[in-house]
């Protein structure tokens, strides 16, 4: 063991240190630890490392390390630069290819030489003169004629026939009674006519209604309708049907061509109108 070596590892014991706590504190592996202490520097991988493995492990054991590699520095290998071998270039010898391309190269050239001369002069000599004798060329004759005036279309008069206005439709006239009145619902029978024609009108804002027919399947024709103001809706019925009102005063009824009086308050109101048939 060299005089370094058993400096070193004084100190490490002097400390407590283990050499696998070492190689955890200075991240070297315990073979180089041992190395250095048995002097055998062969083991490294280099005399530069030897420098930097005696460093790191002076300063784990608490000792300075300059001073120790300046008392030392003479049993610590030198580091010298490491040689360099720059890879040899090398020389690149023409390949076959190369070779068969050029020539190749060359036939082409020989070649093309000669059509480029072909092409030029037969623009010049042959193309060129026969382009410029069209272009001198007179033109052909045309007879003398007056100029055409041209033709002057009357404008065609399209006849517009307005639509058919649609006759008003024929409102059979009837008989409407009002027969009884329970509470809110008031009960109408109307005679003399085959069919029911009720005309809303909203004179109010707005007015909900649900209309319901009062045949075998009591079906409703508008559950929940809503009509605002100035809005008309015209129904026929072949049979009795069943009001109810939202808004008395916001409507104007009218069945088959007799207005009836809903009422005057803002109130609910339904409204059961019983077709009467004629006996035929």
């Amino acid at each position: 063991m060299s005089d370094l070596g058993q400096l070193l590892k004084k100190a490490r014991t002097q400390k407590g240190i283990t050499l696998d706590e070492l190689q955890e504190l200075t991240k070297i592996r315990k073979r180089y630890l041992e190395a250095i202490e048995e002097g055998n520097y062969k083991i490294l991988p280099g005399n530069f490392y030897v420098r930097a493995f005696i460093k790191s492990y002076s300063e784990a054991v608490g000792l300075e390390p300059d001073e120790v590699l300046r008392l030392y520095r003479s049993v610590i290998p030198e580091t010298s630069p490491e040689p360099t071998n720059e890879p040899k270039r090398r020389q690149t010898k023409p390949t076959r290819n190369s070779d068969k391309m050029s020539k190749w190269a060359s036939a082409l050239l020989l070649i093309a030489f000669p059509l480029l001369i072909l092409s030029v002069f037969y623009y010049y000599y042959v193309m060129k003169p026969n382009q410029e004798q069209v272009a001198r060329a007179p033109a052909p004759l045309t007879e003398n004629k007056s100029p055409v005036e041209p033709d002057v279309k009357e404008p065609t008069v399209v006849e517009v026939i307005p639509d058919p206005v649609p006759e008003p439709e024929v409102v059979e006239a009837a008989e409407v009674e009002l027969v009884k009145t329970e509470g809110t619902t008031d009960y109408y029978v109307i005679r003399d006519t085959k069919q029911l024609s009720i005309q809303l009108q909203v004179v109010g804002d707005q007015c909900w209604m649900a209309i319901k027919k009062l045949d075998k399947n009591g079906e409703y024709i508008e559950e929940n309708l809503t009509l605002k103001r100035n809005e008309e809706r015209v129904w026929t019925f072949d049979d009795s049907v069943y009001f109810n009102i939202g808004k008395a005063n916001a409507l104007k009824i009218t069945i088959n061509g007799t207005e009836i009086k809903v009422g005057d308050l803002a109130n609910p109101r339904r409204l059961q109108l019983d077709l009467e048939k004629p006996i035929i």
